[in-house]
C-alpha cells in the first residue's frame, strides 16, 4: 500500500497533467459539476475526475483507489467528462476532440500538439457542421442526378414504345413491299405458264391440221382401193381394160405424205431459264436486302450516338493521366462460371477445374465458356482498369451485354465474337482477340495489364502498366451499348485480379 505521502505526490502530479490537458481543453466541454460520480448508489456526488482507462466518472471519495493502490497507477485521469465512452486516442489515451483539416482525422489534444502541430484543426462540433453542409449538397447533387437518372430511364421507356411502334409501322410498309414482291413473282409465273400454254395450243393447233390432213389422204386412198377392187371385178377384158384406162387418169398420189412429228425439246430450255433468272433473282434479293439494311443500321446508329468528349482533350500519356479515369470494378456473382472461384470480394477470380462451385442458377451465369462480366457497366467518356493476369489461358477484356451465357459456339467466347475485344497469354506468349482474328503482341513477362476505354472516341486500348505504359494494342468502332469488363479463364489456375486500390 503506498504512503500518504507517496499518495499526495501522485495526486498532484495527476493534477499537474490534467491542468496542462486544460490549456488545450476544448471551450465546448461540459463542466464538472455537471457530471455525477458512476460509483455513488445513492444520491450520487458530482464527480472530480474521469478515468479513460476505466471509462467511469470518479467523485472524491471513489476516486482513492486510483490514488491510493499501485494498481491504478497507469489509469489516465482526466476533468469530469459527459461523453466518458466517447471515443479515444488510440496512442494517448486521450479524448478525439479536435479534427485535423490535412489529414482528414480526429485527433486528441497530444496529437495536435505533437505530429498535427503545424496542421490547420478545429472542433469536432465545428468540422462536422462545414462536412454536413458539404454532405447535404452532396445529396443534393446526387438527387438531382437520380432524379435525372429517372427522368433518362422515363424517356428510354417511352422511347421503347415509341420503336415499337415504328417498327410495327415499318412492318407493314415492308410487309406491303413484300406482297408487291409476290405480286410481281406471281405475274412472272403467269407469264411463264401462258408462255407454256400457247407453247402446247400452238404444238395442238399443228398435230390436229396434220391430223385432218392425214384422215382426208386416208379418204382418198381407201376410195382409190374401192375403185380397185370394183375394176378387179369386171369380167369382160374389153371393159376392164376401158374402166382402167379411164381409172389411170384419174388416179391420184398414193405416196405417203411426210409428217413432221414436233417434240418440243426446247420447252426443257424453261426450266434452265427460270431456274437461272430465279436464283440470280434470289440472290440479288437476299444480298441487296442485307446490304442496304446494314448499311442504314450502321449510319443510324452512328448518328444516334452522342460525342460528349471534348475534342480538345488530350489523351492520357503516363500512368498518372491514365488513372484519372480509374474505376474500381467487380464481378458479378450471378455471371461467374461454376468453375471459377470468387476472392477478393469478388475483385478476383481462379479456375478450379475440376472443382466446381455452388453457385445457383440464372439465366446470366456462363454454362459453357469458364467467364464472367463485371457488375457495373462502362459507358460513355473515359475509364481505365488494371488488372493481373496469371497462367496461359487467362484472357482480360470487355463485351457487350448481349453475349451468349448458354451457348458452345464461339461467338459466346470473348475471342470470338465482333462485339468483344480482348487480350490474352496462350502457349505463343500474348494475343489481342476480336472477332475471332488474333494478333500477335510483342510482350513475354507480363502480369499487369492497363485497359483503357474511350467510349465517345470509339476506342480500346490495352497496355504494359509495369512498362511505362506502352500500348499494347488498340481498337477503334463505334460503340452501340455499355461495355461490361469481361475475363476468360481457359486453363486450370488461371487467375484474373482486378487491381481497385494503388
Amino acid at each position: 500500500m503506498a504512503t500518504l505521502s507517496e499518495n499526495e505526490d501522485r495526486l498532484e502530479e495527476n493534477q499537474l497533467d490534467v491542468d496542462a490537458k486544460e490549456d488545450v481543453k476544448d471551450p465546448t466541454a461540459q463542466q464538472p459539476q455537471d457530471v455525477l460520480c458512476d460509483s455513488c448508489m445513492d444520491g450520487p456526488s458530482n464527480a472530480v475526475k474521469s478515468c479513460l482507462t476505466c471509462l467511469v466518472s470518479y467523485c472524491e471519495a471513489h476516486l482513492r483507489p486510483h490514488l491510493e493502490n499501485a494498481k491504478f497507477q497507469n489509469h489516465r485521469l482526466v476533468d469530469p467528462l459527459h461523453n466518458i465512452d466517447c471515443q479515444t486516442c488510440d496512442i494517448h489515451q486521450l479524448p478525439l476532440r479536435r479534427y485535423c483539416l490535412t489529414d482528414c482525422s480526429c485527433v486528441c489534444p497530444d496529437c495536435e500538439g505533437e505530429e498535427h502541430h503545424t496542421h490547420a484543426t478545429e472542433s469536432l462540433e465545428d468540422a462536422r457542421k462545414q462536412i454536413e453542409i458539404e454532405l447535404q449538397q452532396k445529396h443534393k447533387e446526387i438527387s438531382e442526378t437520380v432524379s435525372a437518372t429517372e427522368k433518362y430511364q422515363e424517356k428510354l421507356q417511352n422511347n421503347n414504345e415509341l420503336i415499337k411502334s415504328k417498327v410495327q409501322e415499318v412492318c407493314v410498309a415492308v410487309e406491303g413491299q413484300f406482297l408487291r414482291l409476290q405480286a410481281t413473282v406471281e405475274e412472272a409465273r403467269r407469264g411463264v405458264v401462258e408462255e407454256l400454254d400457247a407453247e402446247q395450243k400452238q404444238a395442238f393447233k399443228q398435230a390436229a391440221g396434220m391430223q385432218a390432213h392425214l384422215e382426208q389422204r386416208r379418204a382418198e386412198l381407201m376410195k382409190t382401193v374401192s375403185q380397185m377392187n370394183k375394176l378387179s371385178r369386171i369380167k369382160s377384158d374389153v371393159d376392164f381394160l376401158q374402166e382402167h384406162s379411164e381409172w389411170r387418169k384419174a388416179v391420184t398420189d398414193v405416196s405417203v405424205p411426210g409428217v413432221h412429228i414436233a417434240r418440243m425439246d426446247h420447252l426443257t430450255s424453261y426450266v434452265q431459264a427460270v431456274t437461272d433468272a430465279t436464283e440470280e433473282l434470289c440472290n440479288l434479293i437476299v444480298t441487296s436486302y442485307r446490304q442496304k439494311l446494314s448499311t442504314i443500321c450502321k449510319e443510324g446508329t452512328k448518328s444516334q450516338m452522342r460525342k460528349s468528349l471534348p475534342v480538345s482533350l488530350p489523351d492520357p500519356e503516363t500512368l498518372e493521366d491514365f488513372l484519372k479515369y480509374k474505376r474500381s470494378l467487380t464481378f458479378d456473382p450471378d455471371t461467374t462460371h461454376h468453375f471459377l472461384r470468387l476472392m477478393e470480394d469478388n475483385s478476383k477470380l481462379t479456375n478450379t477445374s475440376p472443382w466446381q462451385h455452388s453457385y445457383p442458377d440464372h439465366p446470366d451465369r456462363f454454362a459453357h465458356w469458364r467467364q464472367a462480366v463485371t457488375s457495373d457497366s462502362l459507358y460513355s467518356g473515359r475509364h481505365f482498369i488494371e488488372a493481373e493476369l496469371s497462367g496461359e489461358g487467362a484472357h482480360i477484356g470487355v463485351t457487350y451485354k448481349s453475349i451468349d451465357r448458354k451457348g458452345e459456339e464461339s461467338a459466346g467466347c470473348i475471342t470470338g465474337n465482333d462485339f468483344s475485344w480482348c487480350v490474352g497469354r496462350n502457349s505463343r506468349g500474348f494475343s489481342a482477340w476480336h472477332a475471332a482474328v488474333e494478333a500477335v503482341l510483342e510482350a513475354t513477362d507480363l502480369t499487369r495489364i492497363g485497359l483503357y476505354l474511350d467510349f465517345d472516341g470509339g476506342c480500346v486500348s490495352f497496355y504494359n502498366v509495369t512498362d511505362s505504359m506502352r500500348l499494347l494494342h488498340k481498337y477503334s468502332t463505334d460503340f452501340t451499348e455499355p461495355l461490361y469488363v469481361a475475363v476468360w479463364l481457359s486453363k486450370k489456375d488461371n487467375v484474373v485480379s482486378l487491381v481497385n486500390t494503388r
